[in-house]
């Protein structure tokens, strides 16, 4: 295989992990692992094992029925493909103690996806956790300078 046809594999399986993620439809998203392992910098949470990244799945789709994706932009490594996307969601659910709000967020996020041959054996997720929990109305703004 060509760094080419391995390049646009990649960026396919990259593809159906998000759009099968917004459809949660989990099965098809832990298929583009290797090994499901989500790494959330912002929360300095991991999520090993298909069982672990499913309880995540639960936890985030439950306080946030209606997350999704937007402005996806994907950028090419040897071992990666780097997203750049803004996540998007409603509070409706409870998230780690915090009651739903009804709120919405839009929040940019960097998620690394790196790779062993065509498979994600890692999902690194970087966001700024401020960002979503002052437009869901929980802390306060940032201070602007």
């Amino acid at each position: 295989m060509t760094n080419a046809d391995l390049r646009a594999k990649r960026e396919t399986v990259v593809r159906t992990h998000f759009e099968s993620e917004a459809a949660q439809e989990f099965d098809v998203t832990l298929s583009t692992f290797d090994h499901p392992r989500y790494e959330v910098v912002a929360t300095n949470s991991v999520y090993d094992g298909a069982d672990e990244v499913m309880k995540y799945y639960t936890m985030t789709r439950t306080a946030f029925p209606d997350q999704r994706h937007d402005n996806v932009r994907l950028h090419h490594t040897d071992d990666a493909v780097i997203a750049e996307f803004d996540l998007l969601g409603t509070h409706r659910g409870e998230l780690m103690g915090i009651p739903p709000t009804g709120k919405t967020f839009r929040c940019p996020v960097v998620a690394i996806f790196f790779f062993e041959g065509e498979k994600i054996v890692i999902e690194r997720i970087y966001f700024d956790t401020m960002t979503i929990m002052s437009q869901l109305g929980v802390a306060a703004s940032p201070v602007s300078g």
